[in-house]
């Protein structure tokens, strides 16, 4: 019903301003605003202010027959106050420095809000409409093309939907609902505040940190709460922990409701709980907590009433110390202590505000209105503010007053760049810029929304594309002092701009009940050894109750995939991890092999370098017989690649190596049988095929079967290589370590390449087998080949059926065989006539018909 009166309310204001338009008349305020207390100074551009100075109003029942008496507001708020004063000293501030806006001056025009809904929007209308006396008749005038405040979300939701209509810029220092983001609702909302949409981000964050799983929330009964809460109910769940209650502060404070809503935390059990709520409202809840004697509770605190000071007083000690929560950066603003000191009623008569302020601050009655409820002693003249020690003159904690400074600082940079507009390269169409003399709201609204400045302080201060500045907390721990007083310390940041956003010094934190240690929140401590859980029904997941495990219940412990569980089954113990390395038999063995085959072939090397003049040894063409046998080396060492814990180099080098070690060791083999081949050819009449397969003809054909198979392993490398890989399943104690090849792909062309030169090189040798030669090297290497091909074909099967490490070991067994195959077959009868019939290692011999 409230917004539907509103929403006629403000139908039939605007019907109002349609008519008054088309009228030839002057315009009349259907009602005097005079009953509105305001503070007005007059400038060049005027600024209008709200601020909740009051925190109620006191209503009279409407009669319908006469019209109602003026509003009356109650319960003087002294923070908002210094709130409205910080507003005035940034005018007068930025007046004085005529570096910022010229010669121009900014004027003033200050309501008092009351903290109420209808208030609100009145202020806001008698500030759109503007005012002046005529002849007794209150003319209508234009209205402020800005307006700061409203204090809290409720307020400013009502003040700018109206504000919006008209694109009138509102800049809120206090109201930090993430609904005010929205701009298709309030599309002329700015503020120098953080969204809650921020700061419940740093409160999950902080209940992810400390590992909090049961945590119960408080709301205020208005948009900040509820707004706020909300959120941080549906990301703090996101996470895994469980809200154990939800309950909303009524906003008249009810007793029976207070009650019951505190009876909560006692049938909960939460150890840790949220207030999202304004000071008023939080300070009623620990008044019922208080009451009913309730300590040992970690208070997380919004920022609303973190670094309230009605709070900090002795009496919520025992309550609130250790409170921990985020407040918006503060600032220390040279030289507004003593602005703020300079108060009297005698000085400004013409301030409706500051009397009402100074009969509040003394106790006392100026003479002129009574406004307490029991008669109070006249102000005798003595009263001095530096005596007193209040709230209003603490400047340590400037965070709100700091807010609204910021405010101002941010319309005078955006009047500033509107003054120093350069025709044909202002922002509007055509490059057109703004008339001061004329200047439309929207206008200002479009270079507040582009605004960027750093303030003396250091800080940027600019707008989001929904109005919102760059989110920055402290965060707060309330912690007693030698003096038992209540002091705020920060204990830690959040900065949405840095990486981490959230820093805390953990060290630092004094917990409720003046602990150090971290408090536990949970609904269900965590089941022992032996034991499951089981939920509780209709509980959060939070709760359970742990059941012991009955025998052989895979379910009652879960271990995590690198875990087994024990023969007892009441605890998890680290699995094996197993791989092919140099300490185990097969390991040893195959090291062995490889070692073996290596001073072999160093060996045979040997004797071919000692006997390399001789005719067998020249005859085989010895360049690449050597180059054979450094080959086969190298096809022996790469097999040690394959022995040992995977790592990423040994896995990217054990198929790549073998594979060209591999590859060359075959192109060698495939130039010498073409040799042999074409040889006998050349000796047919009139043959020259000869000049065609010189000593540049066979390197050269060794090398291009060699880069071929080289491209492709780099390219292997490149683009999807060989990598570590840890292969887990809950059904076996052991973790297997290999080597994934990453790409099937290249693995299978590698092989498919190796196979194809061999394959190539048994048919050249088959051919070649029967030639008349009486040292016939071609069918050794048929024999060599068939080995070779036969290892190869065997490998495919027993690989992809071998089981963990032995798959590694059937890979270096294929290897090594194939190795040993080509080493024995190609030079052992090499080897045998240069050392055992040295009377056939003549050329007469090698080069004499066979006599077969």
């Amino acid at each position: 019903m409230a917004f539907l009166r509103l929403y006629l309310f403000l139908t039939v204001l605007l019907f109002s301003f349609f008519i008054s338009s088309q009228l030839p008349q002057i315009c009349r305020l259907l009602r005097r605003t005079d009953d509105l207390p305001v503070l007005v100074s007059e400038g060049d551009i005027m600024i209008g202010a709200l601020f909740p100075l009051h925190d109620t109003i006191l209503e009279s029942p409407p009669s319908f027959t006469t019209e109602p008496h003026p509003t009356q507001c109650s319960g003087f708020n002294f923070r908002t106050f210094r709130w409205m004063q910080t507003l005035i000293f940034a005018i007068e501030e930025i007046n004085r420095d005529k570096q910022l806006l010229g010669n121009l001056t900014l004027g003033y025009k200050i309501y008092d809000s009351c903290s109420t809904h209808f208030h609100a929007l009145r202020t806001a209308l008698t500030l759109m409409n503007g005012n002046e006396e005529i002849a007794g008749i209150s003319e209508c005038r234009g209205g402020v093309p800005v307006v700061i405040g409203d204090g809290g979300s409720t307020l400013s939701i009502v003040v700018a939907q109206f504000l919006g209509v008209f694109h009138v810029p509102q800049i809120s220092y206090f109201s930090s609902c993430a609904c005010l983001s929205n701009k298709l609702d309030f599309p002329a909302f700015l503020r120098t505040i953080p969204s809650d949409f921020f700061q419940v981000d740093a409160l999950v964050q902080l209940v992810q940190h400390f590992g909090w799983s049961w945590i119960g929330t408080f709301a205020g009964d208005d948009a900040y709460g509820r707004g706020g809460a909300q959120i941080f109910n549906e990301k703090v769940t996101k996470l895994g922990a469980c809200i154990a209650f939800y309950e909303i502060i009524p906003k008249n404070h009810q007793q029976t409701e207070m009650s019951r809503i505190v009876e909560r935390i006692l049938e909960s059990r939460s150890h840790v709980i949220l207030v999202f709520a304004l000071e008023q409202d939080a300070r009623a809840l620990f008044l019922e907590v208080l009451h009913h004697n309730l300590t040992g509770i970690q208070w997380l605190a919004s920022e609303a009433w973190i670094t309230a000071a009605i709070l900090s007083t002795p009496e919520f000690h025992s309550v609130l110390q250790g409170s921990l929560g985020y407040a918006i950066r503060r600032a220390d603003i040279p030289g507004l202590q003593p602005f703020l000191l300079r108060l009297h009623p005698s000085k400004y008569p013409q301030d409706p505000f500051v009397e009402q302020f100074w009969e509040e601050m003394f106790k006392c009655s100026l003479g002129i209105i009574n406004r307490s409820s029991s008669i109070r002693p006249p102000c005798d003249g003595s009263e001095v503010l530096v005596n007193i020690n209040n709230i209003y003159s603490d400047v340590s904690q400037l965070r709100i007053s700091y807010n609204v400074y910021k405010a101002v600082y941010a319309i005078a940079h955006a009047l500033d760049l509107m003054l120093h507009c350069e025709p044909g390269k202002g922002p509007f169409a055509g490059g057109l810029c703004p008339n001061f003399s004329s200047m439309h709201p929207w206008q200002l609204l479009d270079y507040l929304k582009h605004v960027h400045f750093t303030n003396d302080f250091g800080e940027d201060t600019k707008f989001d594309i929904n109005g919102d500045p760059v989110a920055m907390y402290d965060l707060i721990n309330w912690q007693l002092s030698g003096k038992q007083e209540m002091q705020y310390v920060t204990v830690g940041k959040y900065d949405e701009t840095m990486k981490p956003k959230l820093v805390i010094e953990e060290k630092n934190i004094i917990w409720s009940g003046n602990q150090k240690q971290v408090p536990l929140s949970v609904c269900s401590t965590s089941c022992p050894p032996g034991t499951r859980q089981a939920t509780r029904p209709n509980f959060p997941i939070c709760c359970f109750d742990c059941i012991v495990c009955a025998a052989d219940a895979l379910e009652c412990v879960k271990c995590s995939p690198e875990f087994w569980s024990n023969t007892r089954r009441d605890t998890c113990i680290p699995k094996v991890v197993e791989f092919l390395s140099y300490n185990d038999t097969m390991g040893i063995t195959l090291l062995s092999v490889a070692l073996l085959g290596s001073c072999f072939t160093l060996a045979v090397t040997l004797i071919f370098a000692l006997k390399r003049h001789t005719p067998l040894v020249r005859a085989n063409n010895s360049e690449i017989s050597f180059l054979i046998l450094s080959s086969l080396l190298l096809c022996f060492l790469c097999a040690l690649a394959f022995i040992g814990r995977p790592t990423t180099w040994s896995c990217g080098l054990r198929h790549t190596a073998f594979g060209i070690a591999f590859s060359l060791c075959l192109s060698c083999v495939l130039g010498k049988t073409l040799v042999v081949l074409m040889a006998f050819k050349a000796s047919l009449p009139g043959s020259n095929v000869m000049r065609w397969f010189g000593p540049l003809q066979q390197r050269g054909i060794i090398f291009m079967c060699t880069a071929v198979q080289v491209v492709i392993c780099c390219t292997w490398l490149c683009v999807a290589p060989p990598i570590p890989h840890m292969l887990m399943t809950h059904e076996t104690a052991r973790i297997i370590l290999l080597c994934d090849v990453g790409s099937s792909f290249a693995f299978s062309l590698v092989l498919g390449y190796i196979g194809l030169l061999a394959a190539v090189c048994f048919l050249l040798a088959f051919f070649a087998r029967k030639l008349p030669d009486n040292f016939n090297e071609a069918k050794f290497i048929t024999f060599s080949m068939l080995i070779f091909c036969a290892v190869w074909i065997a490998f495919v099967p027993a690989y992809i059926s071998s089981p963990g490490k032995y798959t590694v070991a059937v890979e270096i067994f294929a290897i090594l065989a194939s190795s040993y195959g080509l080493l024995l077959c190609i030079f052992t009868p090499k080897c045998y006539i240069i050392l055992l019939k040295p009377e056939k290692n003549t050329k007469r011999y090698v080069m004499s018909k066979s006599n077969s």
